[in-house]
């Protein structure tokens, strides 16, 4: 049994509330470890740990901090196969998926590097006699970052990474679902030549929310998980004078035209509709084709496709996807199919019997399949979060448009075809944050920036890219005159550069 407290000032610590959450191994059911919950006093010391190291460390150059990511590279490459193993366990994804979990944190820490470029600010020589002005980007303090059990190694990164660069300090309080890759990591950033209390972990739940959001010290927080929380902490964050960010839930579309190669399309929903069990924000999870031909050829395809998944333990290399979270996640899941059932969906194929031989107690559900299924059901206006897939029937290409634009989630949405006249319409015209022309999850590279639309996301920046590093700077702009051979008076007009 593996007992989990925190990471404050640059060491493990053991949790003192008293209070724990049992984390289970998904794809054995086995109980794997009790996660201390902090109390606020353990935040208030994670938080006061930050705040005495963040200016030597904001003192310390850009480049020199790009030294320090660029050597957290490569130790986390040195870790990879176990950093993967050990994801895999505690979150249920298959090793090689827990891999890119942890690939495309490391490719914002890539973009990170670039830091000496991207906190640079503009100059102006001779904006008016003998004046200058320039600006320039400073850190915000101490920030923080509440991420998900579905990324837990992506997410932290893609908060961590900007903060960093930017010479703040950290204080992550990650999903007490998961918690063994992000303590391990904040062990490595100490490695690599952060300060200790540059990077803390509290692990926890309700309580060390409220206490980061209440902390003023905290002057910035960052969130991904579903919509009701991510509003909560919006709300209270931002009355609380801090800069948020927060994204939430998603019901992702995948529009399917006539002329889609159906080959493709199939392997693009099984893989984006399946993959880590469905459990990714940018899953696809419904699939709209236009057309009833296109719809008869589309489950055609789809349905053995379906049937034929292999789930297996997160350890067998040959599984299309793993078990589910917890055992509660799997019996929410589990009930959206009695839910779709009940409304009047068509299940065409029902994974609810599935069964892994030496691994019963696992969280695993078989792929399933709904169709005929329409926008006024629970299935499709709600995020189910697991290997469910919707097919809603479009009788055309505007009826297929205004489905994801009239849905509360805005995050991703795709569409496949080979008509640029329509890719190039559908692009402009969707109601959606990231959109996908043949491809199934259109998540942006690192030096683009991530966002939903809608009741996806909360905030006026995305993660990622440039507005990383806007969210976690500010800027200061300096007007300077050095008046030589000027001749002075006083002046009761607005200031003009003349």
């Amino acid at each position: 049994m593996i007992t989990y407290g925190h990471f404050i000032g640059g060491a493990r610590t053991e949790g003192t509330s008293g209070r724990f959450a049992d984390a289970w191994e998904p794809m054995t059911g086995a109980l794997r470890s009790k996660v201390a919950l902090a109390s606020r006093a353990e935040v208030r010391a994670a938080v006061e740990n930050a705040a005495a190291a963040q200016p030597g460390w904001a003192a310390v150059n850009p480049q020199r901090r790009a030294r320090v990511l660029m050597r957290f590279l490569e130790l986390v490459a040195r870790e990879m196969d176990s950093l993967a193993e050990l994801l895999a366990r505690e979150h249920g994804k298959t090793i090689t998926d827990a891999a890119g979990d942890i690939q495309r944190g490391l490719e914002v820490i890539e973009f990170c590097i670039g830091a000496p470029h991207l906190l640079k600010g503009e100059y102006t020589v001779g904006a008016g006699p003998a004046t200058d002005v320039y600006s320039l980007r400073q850190p915000l303090g101490v920030v923080a970052g509440i991420t998900p059990f579905n990324f837990p190694a992506m997410i932290p990164l893609w908060k961590a990474g900007p903060a960093l660069a930017c010479g703040n300090a950290f204080v992550l309080k990650p999903s007490e679902r998961d918690p063994g890759v992000p303590m391990r990591l904040a062990e490595l950033f100490l490695e690599a030549g952060l300060p200790p209390g540059v990077f803390n972990v509290v692990n926890g739940d309700k309580e060390a929310v409220d206490a980061l959001l209440d902390d003023p010290d905290v002057k910035a927080i960052g969130f991904v998980g579903s919509t009701p929380i991510a509003e909560y902490i919006y709300t209270r964050g931002c009355a609380a004078g801090k800069r948020v960010q927060c994204f939430g839930g998603a019901k992702n579309h995948m529009i399917v035209m006539p002329d889609a190669d159906l080959d493709q399309t199939v392997d693009a929903l099984i893989g984006a509709g399946y993959g880590s069990a469905g459990e990714r924000c940018m899953a696809i999870s419904v699939a709209v084709p236009v057309g009833e031909q296109t719809a008869d050829r589309l489950m055609e395809k789809l349905i053995p496709r379906v049937e034929t998944l292999k789930i297996g333990p997160s350890t067998d290399p040959a599984a299309d996807y793993g078990p589910l979270v917890t055992r509660a996640h799997l019996d929410k899941v589990r009930s959206y199919i009695d839910v779709g059932l009940a409304e009047g969906a068509k299940l065409v194929v029902d994974g609810r019997g599935f069964t892994m031989q030496g691994y019963e107690n696992g969280f695993y559900l078989g792929g399933c399949l709904f169709d005929r299924v329409t926008a006024d059901m629970r299935i499709y206006k709600e995020e189910i979060f697991g290997p469910v897939l919707s097919v809603v029937r479009a009788h055309d290409y505007e009826e297929a448009l205004r489905l994801p634009n009239e849905h509360e989630y805005g995050n991703g949405v795709a569409i496949f075809t080979r008509d640029g006249d329509a890719a190039r319409d559908f692009a402009a015209r969707v109601n959606v944050g990231m959109v996908g022309v043949n491809v199934p999850i259109p998540v942006p590279i690192a030096y683009y920036t991530f966002g939903g639309w809608k009741r996806s996301g909360f905030g006026d920046l995305n993660q990622h890219g440039p507005d990383a590093f806007r969210f976690y700077t500010k800027t200061k702009t300096v007007t300077s005159r050095w008046p030589s051979g000027v001749k002075e008076g006083a002046e009761f007009a607005i200031p003009l550069m003349r």
